[in-house]
């Protein structure tokens, strides 16, 4: 049952995550140094949030914290589930109902720190859209704390330029759209059914890329969820430092046609701007989806090559080159 939490959970708050923290080398509870626990319930409600508790035969297994920070913003805090509770499902309505509640008071982004040490945490909050943002910090505590930033926006279709440690951050969500544009029909280089470890390898050499300076990483949340992404290859030739490549303009099949296309095109566009490219190239397949969304924005046919790549049944089709001046 999950409830909001109420101060006198205090004794059962603490256990819970002392228990968590002892999972980790180093990870010493003292609560002299979170007073807030002994409370939490006020503690929240005076800054204007909510924290939830989830039990179990009397005893406290979960819990979560969302407060507002300003502008839009909310932070998600004092995620954890005892290691019992994990794998049934419960981690996720604990985020679920603190994000619900943050997006009822208008939270345009939601925002949170997670300790370095807490490697399984991190999979669990990229799984659900976050990726990481912002540098890291230390908390000058008894465990010697540092925590990794994360944040993801949840109103609307927002499109966010990742750095490296963003796009590293990222490797599962984009492996899973690639994955699952590739099997649903899309021509992008792979053939179905597509291998998620493939995937993986492709969103690693991404970020690599990234890292590296010579690719930008575009990507796209609808209403919390990161569902699209697209590319551009800035590694062009030493006489064409003029031109970027558009690559890999990805959404989820089942968000189509909600302008998450086309808000990647247009972030493409300024991005290349600033990265003072004036001439932008792509190539897709001949009468694909994305065609007539290329069209309207403005580029424009430079010819097609026929049999340039295969279709899943082995047969070949044509591929169209575009190009657009920016």
């Amino acid at each position: 049952m999950i409830r909001a939490a109420i101060d006198a959970d205090a004794p059962g708050i603490v256990a819970l995550i002392a228990a968590c923290w002892a999972e980790y080398p180093g990870c010493v509870m003292d609560d002299a140094e979170v007073p807030e626990l002994r409370a939490l319930g006020t503690h929240y409600a005076a800054k204007g949030g909510r924290a939830w508790v989830a039990e179990r035969d009397g005893a406290i297994v979960g819990l979560v914290g969302v407060a507002p920070l300003n502008a839009g913003a909310w932070e998600i805090g004092k995620m954890y589930v005892s290691s019992g509770a994990r794998g049934t499902g419960l981690a996720q309505a604990l985020l679920a109902t603190a994000e619900d509640h943050a997006r009822a008071g208008c939270a345009a982004e939601l925002r949170l720190w997670s300790d370095t040490r807490f490697t399984r945490a991190h999979r669990f909050y990229e799984a659900a859209s976050y990726v990481s943002a912002g540098p890291i910090r230390a908390l000058h505590d008894v465990s010697n704390s540092i925590e990794f930033a994360y944040a993801k926006p949840v109103a609307g279709c927002v499109v966010r330029r990742l750095d490296a440690a963003g796009a590293a951050s990222a490797e599962r969500r984009l492996a899973a759209i690639l994955k699952a544009c590739v099997d649903g029909g899309a021509s992008v280089s792979y053939l179905p059914p597509l291998d998620i470890e493939v995937a993986r390898g492709f969103a690693r050499k991404t970020a690599s890329g990234v890292a590296l300076g010579g690719r930008v990483l575009l990507v796209a949340w609808l209403d919390g969820v990161l569902v699209g992404s697209v590319q551009l290859d800035l590694a062009t030739p030493p006489n064409q430092p003029h031109r970027t490549e558009l690559q890999k303009l990805l959404v989820l099949p089942h968000v189509r046609r909600r302008g998450v296309a086309r808000a990647l095109m247009l972030a493409a566009d300024a991005e290349a701007v600033n990265e003072g490219r004036t001439l932008m190239t792509l190539d897709t397949r001949a009468d694909d989806a994305a065609e007539p969304l290329y069209r309207s924005l403005g580029w424009i046919e430079a010819g097609r090559i026929p049999g340039y790549a295969l279709n899943p049944d082995g047969t070949a089709h044509a591929t169209v080159l575009f190009y657009r001046l920016v």
